[in-house]
């Protein structure tokens, strides 16, 4: 069974590290701070760009986390945080099929490294932390559930569009 989590971990993990590097650094053909804030400025985030560096890093950090067992309930509060935001504010009018499917099935991985504990191959084991169970998993819920409550309710309605130049004039 620890094998199988080590996979998990490392590729899941890793994968989201990699979109909080996007988002943090432009790195693997992300926009970086500036364009990421841009968009989360549309989504009613103020501001977008530290919206954006609080999504980035919690990706990262969350991601890797994930890679190397530690703190792992923690970690994956933080992929779920990221996820209700991600569901909530970006993709839930496109519906579940190719709309938020994916961060659908990243939360629900997420939610279960948080309460079966990260295994054998992993820091928290090293450290000697049994961070496994019920109660690991639904505290890294509630965690996400309140924080992504929170960034959620801080939107505002993005502003109003300009009308064009040539529109005013009609």
């Amino acid at each position: 069974m620890s094998i199988g989590l080590l996979v998990l971990r490392v590729l899941f993990g890793g994968l989201f590290a990699a979109h909080g590097a996007q988002k943090l650094f432009g790195w693997f053909g992300g926009y970086g701070l500036e364009g990421t804030g841009g968009f989360f400025d549309s989504l009613g985030f103020r501001p977008g760009k530290v919206m954006a560096f609080v999504a980035g890093f919690s990706e990262l950090a969350g991601g890797l986390g994930l890679v190397f067992g530690l703190l792992t309930p923690l970690a994956a509060a933080a992929v779920i945080g990221v996820m209700i935001n991600a569901i909530l504010a970006a993709k839930r009018k496109a519906g579940l099929l190719g709309g938020y499917e994916i961060d659908l099935l990243y939360a629900g991985a997420a939610a279960t490294l948080a309460f079966t504990g990260a295994g054998t191959y992993s820091l928290d084991n090293a450290i000697g932390w049994t961070l496994s169970g019920w109660h690991y998993g639904v505290g890294a819920i509630a965690l996400a559930v309140v924080v992504g409550a929170l960034s959620l309710a801080s939107r505002r309605s993005a502003p109003a569009i300009a009308a064009a130049p040539e529109a005013q004039a009609a």
